[in-house]
């Protein structure tokens, strides 16, 4: 069994969700958010960050942790800040031995619900069906379980593949074929 933790971090809300997986078969452990204080400056709000996901990890002991990678959101300064949130939340995994993984979140939609393009709601309602939730969870929630859904998923693709890491059955697309260099076969 091994515990992941996702983050989906944000510098007012950052969603985390822990799940445990042994072989292909996924379980949810806990999920919930770290919120940071409204009125807080961005430094305390780093701090706030820090310390709830150094508990988490101090807490559950989880195995790996796997978090959204940074886009160009809306602005500079958005971006910005979710990267100074990321930052941290990095930090506390590495300080605490946590392995470290990324995903872009298209990665992980469509990991999740089959499209790069899915919408919140839909991430929500997927993450409850994997998961056999009574509920929604809270979206950041939700997302942050997505992420570890996500490399759930791609860690086992993976492991699925021969030795080396690398496919030797498909080239672009279609089954590669042996080639006879001999021209005049007979």
């Amino acid at each position: 069994m091994t515990l992941i933790l996702g983050i989906d971090p944000g510098s007012r809300v950052t969603g985390y969700g822990i799940i445990s997986t042994t072989g292909s078969r996924q379980e949810y452990v806990t999920s919930g958010c770290i919120r940071a204080a409204a009125k807080a400056s961005l430094p305390e709000k780093l701090s706030e960050i820090f310390a709830g996901v150094s508990q988490i990890i101090e807490e559950f002991s989880p195995e790996e942790m796997a978090i959204e990678r940074i886009f160009m959101a809306r602005s500079a300064e958005s971006a910005l800040k979710l990267g100074h949130a990321r930052g941290v939340a990095i930090v506390a995994g590495m300080t605490l031995g946590v392995s470290i993984h990324e995903y872009e979140a298209r990665k992980v939609k469509q990991s999740v619900v089959g499209t790069g393009a899915a919408t919140k709601d839909q991430v929500q309602h997927m993450v409850r069906m994997l998961l056999k939730l009574p509920g929604n969870p809270q979206q950041d929630a939700a997302d942050a379980l997505a992420i570890a859904l996500c490399h759930v998923n791609t860690r086992f693709s993976l492991a699925r593949l021969p030795e080396g890491g690398v496919n030797t059955t498909f080239r672009r697309g279609r089954l590669a074929e042996k080639v006879s260099t001999d021209r005049n076969p007979q």
